[in-house]
């Protein structure tokens, strides 16, 4: 959530800089909102001290045997005022911070301007890629069922069984000892949290159609980001704690709502899938620095498989609604020949902190530290781009990565 004293000392300047990333920020809205919020808090106050007023006039002439019944009148007055007052300041309260949650974080200085994806900056290149297969994953590896995920659950799910089923575990393991190595504390999440887990972290409200929503009004994770950010809600941290570091491995759900038609087939883009998430929790003088590590730390896991990847700045229209700035890692596949989104490393600055109430004290003032979150990896992704990267078609064979050939026990997959 954006600071609202910033906002309404320059509205304008914020309707500028979010219509960089496509927002448009309605002045007018805010400021009749806002005022319509300060008339009815100033006369909320003052009928709140006329009221002391004639309490204690009240009491005065209590204490002397006095007739009170002039006062007993105005007092029942003020006080169906107050209570009116009272009411209406609370939905206005209400219809403010429903207005400032619509409303996305500002991109950074060095966010490039752009409308979508094709504005995006690439700022690193790992390996050649490959040239184009004749083949796709899915139809590489027998070990990958979608005709049978189909009766099972419907589109959009994968059964993985054999050495896929086991190359997912691996790589399991292999990203969670990655970031414990990188110094992240692991954890094991809940799959299901509350409404104001979603919102803490920007998905809600505005995004409820992307989500799994229970009966029960709870929802199925997209990402470990929630839970794992979430840890710190409602706590003052100490500032010799900062960073936190976390990583967790979970399932994740999405709706995919909007993608229709897009990435059908194969491991792409499922409404289940699982995925490795680091978050890191900094003092706000040290969030730029802290994306470029945690982008490193994600990076390095494509390194070890040794897979072609980029790493691109997204552009302002292509930022994610908490984001201020992202990078994302895209690996080569080769059956599409072209990149693809493997990893979206972003720093949020206070935008998710301010919604879950998660602050330190410093000097004697309360700051709210910095967020940041990335996904390392995302493993059906990572299994896909493993496949096509490393199929041998003359031999029929997948060559797996050296850097897990031991635990895998084995040097390559046989299709």
């Amino acid at each position: 959530m954006l600071d609202l004293n910033l906002i309404r000392e320059n509205p304008d300047h914020f309707k500028d800089v979010l219509g960089k990333r496509g927002y448009l920020f309605d002045t007018k809205k805010f400021k009749k909102i806002d005022n319509t919020r300060k008339k009815t808090q100033t006369l909320t106050e003052e009928l709140q001290q006329e009221k002391n007023i004639l309490s204690k006039e009240y009491g005065l002439l209590k204490k002397d045997g006095l007739s009170t019944s002039n006062l007993d009148i105005k007092l029942e007055k003020i006080n169906t005022s107050i209570e009116e007052n009272e009411k209406e300041l609370s939905k206005v309260l209400s219809d403010l911070h429903d207005f400032m949650l619509d409303i996305p974080n500002v991109p950074s200085d060095d966010t490039p301007v752009g409308d979508n994806e094709s504005d995006n900056e690439v700022v690193k290149t790992h390996l050649e890629p490959k040239s184009i297969n004749s083949k796709s994953h899915e139809e590489i590896s027998k070990n990958i069922n979608f005709e049978l995920s189909q009766r099972l659950s419907g589109s959009r799910y994968s059964v993985l069984s054999g050495p896929i089923a086991k190359l997912h575990r691996v790589l399991v393991s292999f990203m969670i000892e990655n970031a414990i190595n990188n110094e992240y504390e692991e954890f094991y999440l809940p799959y299901i949290v509350n409404e104001e887990m979603l919102v803490g972290t920007g998905q809600l409200p505005k995004f409820e159609e992307d989500l799994f929503k229970l009966e029960n009004g709870q929802f199925l994770i997209p990402t470990s980001e929630v839970p794992l950010t979430n840890l710190m809600r409602d706590k003052i941290i100490l500032s010799t704690d900062l960073p936190l570091k976390f990583t967790s491995h979970t399932p994740c759900f999405r709706s995919e709502a909007g993608s229709y038609g897009k990435d059908t087939k194969g491991l792409m883009r499922l409404h289940q899938f699982d995925k490795v998430e680091l978050v890191q929790i900094v003092h706000p003088d040290d969030s730029n620095d802290a994306l470029e590590e945690l982008t490193k730390d994600a990076e390095s896991i494509l390194e070890l498989l040794e897979l072609p990847f980029r790493t691109v700045k997204l552009c302002t229209g292509d930022l994610g609604f908490a984001a201020t700035k992202t990078y994302d890692l895209e690996v080569w596949v080769p059956s599409q020949n072209n990149y693809r989104e493997i990893s979206s490393c972003s720093n949020c600055l206070d935008f998710q902190t301010k919604r879950m109430k998660m602050r330190f004290k410093e000097n004697g003032n309360t700051v709210f530290p910095h967020s940041l979150n990335g996904s390392a990896l995302a493993i059906g992704r990572t299994i896909l781009s493993i496949i096509e990267n490393n199929f041998d078609e003359k031999n029929s064979l997948i060559h797996i990565p050296k850097a897990i050939q031991d635990s895998m026990k084995a040097e390559y997959i046989e299709v």
